[in-house]
């Protein structure tokens, strides 16, 4: 696996910890889970998955409610603290407010999120806001009708909209937008989507454009800068630092006390990795330590053959401690995962 920058803990045992914060070898504590509950998506983004889609799981290999609930628990005695129910496009999973329901009765005091395209959100806002969501995170390219069209190969920014302003009824809030910025597509974007978030109050948080596409066609040279883009909102609308960041996205103000912030999450240019607190459940099952982890381990095998809880713990602490110090996206050493992003879970 690429090495890293980061400094292994001294004295470094060869097994992980039984008990204590869920651990790796650098002393990062992993509190935040991302919980895929399906890989099946009603969009086909074009940085993401082919126009025809991908071969979508069998419904045997999905977890069950009571699978994804009981994982929870272990995860929850391991110290999570928040988690984000994602996809593939996770409304689309049939039920999904009774789903939330079992995940709110896990954990009365965790912080649930919700990521999602925001299509179906105009019917499912109210329903997943009593469930337990606390708020809701919708992925928008971009805010004219045909681009979002040719990048979602949807005509369905309307839909999105009404979404979100479902969602604010609901109380999902604070809405947070993310929109990937891709070079030459959509970065011209980028100062409307501010002056959008003045608008709105929404939290439009920019992504660094990542290789996490099914057909591995990330191109380095489409990557705009986390820097490139405050400079441009910035010179329109002058920003000003949020202090006290507890995830990955730098978050601004408007210097002139507009509501609405502006956030980016520079994934390729300035990577994170050293103070990375997620993890991730693919929606059959499988634990990743990393995004782009190139090893996933199987819970769902064990759990179906009858593994305890203790014995589900050993093999989350087990895949934790041995996570590496980073991605490595900017160097030339890096590998490309070889399920996209839809498939592992947002």
């Amino acid at each position: 696996m690429p090495e890293g920058t980061l400094t292994q803990m001294p004295d470094r045992p060869d097994s992980a910890p039984s008990s204590g914060p869920l651990i790796d070898t650098f002393g990062r504590v992993a509190s935040d889970l991302r919980i895929s509950v399906t890989d099946r998506c009603n969009f086909r983004c074009t940085y993401c998955m082919p126009a025809e889609g991908l071969a979508w799981l069998p419904k045997n290999e999905i977890l069950t409610f009571e699978e994804l609930t009981r994982l929870l628990r272990v995860f929850v005695g391991l110290g999570v603290e928040s988690i984000k129910v994602t996809g593939g496009e996770p409304t689309v999973r049939a039920d999904l407010p009774t789903l939330v329901g079992m995940f709110r009765d896990v954990g009365p005091e965790l912080d649930i999120s919700l990521t999602t395209n925001g299509v179906l959100l105009e019917s499912l806002a109210g329903p997943l806001a009593r469930a337990g969501v606390d708020r809701a995170t919708v992925s928008c390219d971009s805010l004219l009708q045909h681009r979002f069209a040719e990048m979602t190969r949807r005509d369905a920014l309307e839909k999105v909209l009404r979404g979100l302003r479902a969602a604010e009824e609901a109380g999902l809030t604070p809405i947070k937008i993310n929109c990937v910025v891709i070079g030459g597509t959509n970065d011209d974007e980028v100062v409307d989507f501010a002056r959008w978030a003045r608008e709105t109050s929404y939290e439009v948080r920019f992504i660094e454009y990542m290789p996490l596409d099914a057909q591995h066609a990330w191109e380095r040279r489409k990557v705009v800068a986390a820097s490139t883009v405050l400079e441009r909102i910035d010179a329109a609308f002058p920003l000003i630092a949020h202090g006290g960041n507890v995830e990955p996205a730098t978050t601004y103000g408007f210097a002139d006390g507009s509501p609405g912030r502006i956030g980016v999450i520079p994934s390729v240019t300035e990577p994170f990795c050293d103070s990375c607190n997620r993890m991730r459940l693919t929606a059959e099952g499988q634990f990743r330590n990393c995004l782009f982890a190139l090893e996933e381990t199987d819970l769902r095998g064990p759990m179906r053959a009858g593994a305890t809880d203790g014995e589900l713990v050993d093999l989350v602490r087990d895949a934790m401690w041995n996570k590496w110090s980073g991605h490595r996206i900017d160097h030339a050493d890096f590998v490309q995962p070889a399920r996209s992003m839809s498939m592992i879970g947002g």
